[in-house]
């Protein structure tokens, strides 16, 4: 029963979640057509909405630790759930993804998204997705932000492991900036794909910085290293155990 209670719960906050996103839409929508900088405040508003009612409707508590960036750097992320990009999102000042291209036809997400300077790929083509990737990055360098990227292109499971991609090396030597890992552990409570929210203290946590300067190779052995410990440490700390889940 209690489970049920639980899931309808989350079907009402799931629901209200995207019902707010078009109000915001109708609201912001002309604002940010005109300035770049209503885009952003519209998607930190709305991310900051999605946190307070996690909150008091499934008891899904956040909480984003460590030091969030404000100049402009490489931000490289754990990918679970859309609640990892929601804690980001309402967190760092001018965010901007490499997404996956198809998103750009999602309704209001894929407007705001190309608005704040997000650059679509085509996942599948490893070639021509490294070049639509570097060549929307530089295409934006008039814009300063935070260029966030998920290493292993993906939303990934707790306890499942994929490989990292090459695309974080390429940002890291093309944009000679900082790079600032991301952990999460927000899978164990808002899972990849279905309704059900589990109550309890979803984390982002800004790790510290990777300097430039690192040759590839060491930086991507350095880089995943630290996602997956940290994310395991902060899986562990919300009562999952990822078995296996060590870098190979």
């Amino acid at each position: 029963m209690a489970h049920a209670w639980r899931w309808l719960r989350s079907l009402v906050f799931v629901g209200q979640m995207y019902a707010t996103m078009a109000l915001m839409a109708v609201f912001f929508t002309p604002l940010a057509m005109l300035d770049r900088k209503w885009a952003f405040a519209a998607v930190r508003t709305y991310c900051r909405w999605v946190r307070w009612t996690a909150r008091w409707m499934v008891g899904l508590r956040s909480e984003v630790r460590g030091a969030v960036p404000q100049d402009e750097v490489l931000v490289c992320a754990k990918h679970q759930s859309f609640f990892d990009i929601i804690l980001i999102v309402s967190e760092v000042p001018r965010p901007k993804f490499i997404m996956k291209r198809e998103l750009r036809w999602a309704p209001v997400l894929g407007w705001y998204a190309l608005r704040i300077g997000c650059v679509p790929v085509d996942r599948g083509r490893r070639g021509r997705a490294i070049q639509q990737m570097v060549d929307g990055v530089e295409k934006d360098r008039a814009h300063p932000g935070q260029l966030i990227i998920y290493p292993q292109g993906t939303r990934v499971a707790p306890g499942h492991y994929l490989p990292y991609k090459i695309g974080p090396a390429i940002l890291y030597d093309k944009l000679a900036q900082d790079c600032v890992p991301v952990a999460t552990n927000v899978g164990v409570f808002w899972p990849r794909t279905g309704i059900y929210r589990k109550p309890g203290l979803a984390v982002v946590e800004f790790l510290p910085r990777i300097e430039t300067g690192m040759d590839q190779r060491a930086f991507m052995a350095r880089l995943e290293t630290e996602i997956e410990g940290a994310s395991n440490r902060l899986m562990e700390e919300a009562g999952f155990h990822p078995a296996g889940q060590s870098v190979p």
